[in-house]
């Protein structure tokens, strides 16, 4: 009986499958958290001004930063009550609803005050979403079985074009 439960907690915990690799999944949290750091550190910078608008992304920016961490390492924000709830949920989305997400995110302060504090505090953030954007393309297929299916995609417009023609086969 117990060797049933720990396969059903361990079912439980493990995320469904993405399609993502160990080391592919490993490269998107540690960029995740490099982005975080970016936009963290730019973000104070670029609130080191006077205009508003230069203000307002900055503040954006820390903020994408806080989402970062708690969506990629919950560990790190171990003093907030639901950031383990919240990377929990952050772990069941799909990976195209991920990049969709840290893109945007990414995006919004450089499309609020474009200057070159915004551009490169983010890239690393918007390169989070890339790399979730391209998990989500699936895994790329091998030479043989695309060969292969080309090679049975060639046979079938050849039977077609003989039946066509009324040649029999």
């Amino acid at each position: 009986m117990s060797t049933e439960a720990e396969t059903a907690a361990s079912a439980k915990t493990t995320p469904e499958d993405d399609g993502m690799t160990w080391w592919y999944r490993w490269l998107c949290k540690i960029a995740g958290v490099l982005g975080g750091m970016s936009c963290a550190i730019a973000g104070v910078w670029n609130c080191v001004t006077v205009n508003p608008l230069n203000i307002a992304a900055g503040v954006w920016m820390v903020l994408n930063a806080f989402v970062l961490f708690l969506c990629e390492v919950p560990f790190c924000c171990q003093f907030i009550e639901f950031a383990n709830a919240i990377a929990a949920r952050a772990d069941k989305f799909k990976p195209w609803q991920k990049a969709f997400f840290y893109c945007g995110m990414a995006l919004f302060p450089v499309v609020l005050s474009f200057s070159f504090t915004t551009l490169f505090g983010n890239a690393i953030a918007f390169a989070t979403g890339v790399l979730y954007g391209l998990a989500s393309l699936g895994k790329k297929g091998d030479a043989v079985t695309y060969a292969r299916l080309q090679h049975q995609k060639q046979g079938d417009e050849e039977r077609m074009t003989e039946t066509a023609n009324g040649v029999p086969v």
